[in-house]
């Protein structure tokens, strides 16, 4: 233990100073950064403290991590820049097992193409997947990802770690009493539920795969619209997925190395980190690394008996010893206490498509005599056939309740299919009837049309108008975009009745039709109309536009009579053509007149 300890000592002597110059350079000219609530919201604060936030609102739960730093060295020396030992540190630290790399920059680049705003740097991801798992255990994965053996954190039973009682039936885990991070990115079973994704196409969402456990740590990082170009929301991103200033600090200082360069190992020859955050956070039990069977509680060997009792004075044995006291029973967590959940005033849930819900669900946690119940995880969910999203593009979103009980879920932002669907609030953790919330994704509308330009368009009987018509649609004095229009010739301004002479338009087949049906809207609101002819019908004509919401415009086409056709001249009454020699001109070049 000794050694143990001198070694940590001497380590930290020649790391702490690339912690310290790390963070300082992630941290110069940067203003205090922001906290972020268990809702998302964010307030200002000092940038290096960690959120106040529930253990399990963080994508491990809190769980412990590699505190290993990075060599002082960069990651790239010059031939001439070292050997021995030295060296082959620098190199095995900044080497990245090449699934496990791969890994992170695919996740990278389909980040940049759902999510360009994020601004998620690989690095990123690789210094999370250093701190949590030493890179998969050096990279010690299957062709397609998958880890060799599985990858679990400590049980979180409030034994030295925070208390999370089992929230998936040890379906990721395996166990049935308490949660435990999975996977080489740490995901406790709740986050990964929501959170998870499948980022090698193999139809499943595995959190010991690298590259699913990369893309969901990716999409995790980038949720609440977060650029993590920014200091202050790459810090609230990091404390996110672990609630500590030393984790911050740790994982910072990985990123800037790994900024500084890296390379590609073969699999399975990654450097192990050795050094963890839990090493005396249980006395008397030695912690274990992810890959390993936890613990037993202390006072509990595992897969033992009781050991007889020793004879009691008077029945010929020895004195007895003092019995050992079996430890406290694990008091019961707000979630425990839940009895039911309640609607905390969610008005009325609609929005048009493309728009933000000016609603959003709440809900209030309560115990059996009404009781509100605060620090409690609560799961929205979007239940039925819409692309409707919350805020950040998830489906599904976890809020810890307030002091209140009531938890607020982000806002839902409409996608484009119509209809009705559900949100669907539960308890995490605990069985309790939900509550579900309807809501209704209406068509876009506008409600008002205007014609483009200030002329109306003329054209002359039997021809074509030169110019299209061109209309822009606003709602609320915004531009309507993607709004469905309608373009009719009617017969006049009291009936909507299609007109059968005048102006038209031409189908696909070149014939006459006077209705126009799925026409749309560009992203600014505006609309040009397809070419528009005329018959041999003078006069003034009316082309009627009509868009969901209300919005009408009665547009005047004027078609002028055609010209008349001069008149041919008639041979009956042309005089006869002279025969007379004297009235024709003279062909002698004689005669020809002096000039």
């Amino acid at each position: 233990m000794a050694a143990h300890i001198g070694r940590r000592l001497r380590k930290g002597a020649a790391t702490t100073a690339v912690a310290a110059a790390a963070v300082a350079a992630l941290s110069a000219s940067q203003a205090p950064g922001a906290t972020v609530d268990d809702q998302g919201r964010q307030s200002t604060g000092d940038a290096t403290s960690a959120p106040d936030t529930a253990a399990d609102d963080s994508a491990t739960g809190n769980s412990p991590y590699y505190t290993d730093l990075p060599p002082l060295n960069s990651p790239n020396p010059s031939p001439s820049a070292g050997s021995g030992d030295a060296g082959d540190q620098r190199a095995g630290e900044a080497g990245i097992p090449a699934t496990v790399l791969d890994a992170y920059k695919q996740a990278e680049a389909t980040l940049r193409e759902k999510k360009p705003g994020c601004n998620l740097p690989w690095q990123l991801l690789a210094a999370i997947g250093k701190v949590e798992s030493g890179q998969a255990r050096g990279g010690r994965v299957t062709a397609d990802g998958t880890t060799v053996t599985p990858i679990l954190g400590p049980q979180l039973d409030g034994n030295g770690f925070a208390l999370i009682r089992d929230t998936d039936n040890g379906a990721y885990d395996g166990n049935r009493m308490y949660d435990q991070a999975v996977g080489p990115m740490q995901f406790i079973p709740s986050t990964w539920d929501w959170a998870g994704r499948d980022g090698n196409g193999d139809g499943r969402k595995d959190p010991n795969n690298i590259y699913d456990a990369a893309l969901a740590a990716g999409h995790y990082l980038c949720r609440f619209d977060w650029d993590l170009s920014q200091q202050g929301d790459l810090r609230k991103a990091i404390l996110s997925y672990n609630n500590s200033t030393d984790y911050l600090n740790t994982v910072l200082s990985w990123l800037e190395f790994y900024r500084r360069g890296t390379h590609e190992i073969p699999d399975g020859t990654g450097a192990l980190p050795v050094d963890r955050s839990d090493d005396t956070a249980r006395p008397g039990v030695t912690p274990s690394a992810p890959g390993t069977t936890p613990p037993a509680r202390p006072g509990k060997p595992s897969g033992s008996r009781p050991s007889p009792s020793p004879a009691a004075p008077g029945n010929g044995g020895s004195p007895s010893t003092p019995p050992v006291t079996p430890p406290p029973a694990t008091p019961p967590t707000p979630t425990d206490t839940v009895h039911h959940l309640e609607d905390a005033g969610t008005g009325t849930l609609t929005a048009m498509a493309g728009h933000t819900f000016a609603e959003r669900v709440s809900t209030r946690a309560e115990t059996e005599a009404g009781k509100a119940v605060a620090k409690v995880r609560i799961r929205f969910t979007l239940v039925g056939d819409t692309d409707t999203t919350f805020t950040g593009g998830e489906t599904v979103a976890t809020v810890t309740t307030d002091a209140s009980g009531v938890a607020v879920a982000p806002a839902l932002q409409a996608g484009e299919r119509t209809g009705v669907f559900a949100v669907q609030a539960a308890v995490v953790g605990r069985s309790v009837k939900g509550v579900p919330y309807k809501a209704t994704v209406t068509a876009r509308a506008a409600d008002a049309l205007a014609l483009a330009g200030e002329k109306e368009p003329t054209c002359v009987a039997g021809g074509e108008f030169a110019e299209p018509v061109q209309v822009k649609a606003t709602y609320r004095g915004e531009a309507a975009g993607k709004v469905a229009v309608t373009a009719t010739l009617v017969t006049s301004a009291d009936d909507p009745a299609e007109n059968d002479k005048g102006p038209y338009f031409k189908d696909a087949d070149g014939k006459a039709v006077r209705s126009l049906t799925g026409l749309k809207t560009d992203a600014d609101g505006q609309l040009t109309l397809p070419k528009l002819y005329a018959d041999d019908t003078a006069g003034t004509f009316l082309l009627r536009l009509t868009t969901a919401g209300g919005a009408t415009l009665d547009v005047k086409l004027t078609v002028e009579p055609a010209a008349a056709p001069s008149p041919e001249p008639d041979p009956s009454t042309d005089p006869a053509p002279s025969t007379d020699p004297s009235t024709q001109p003279s062909t002698d070049p004689s005669e020809t007149p002096a000039a």
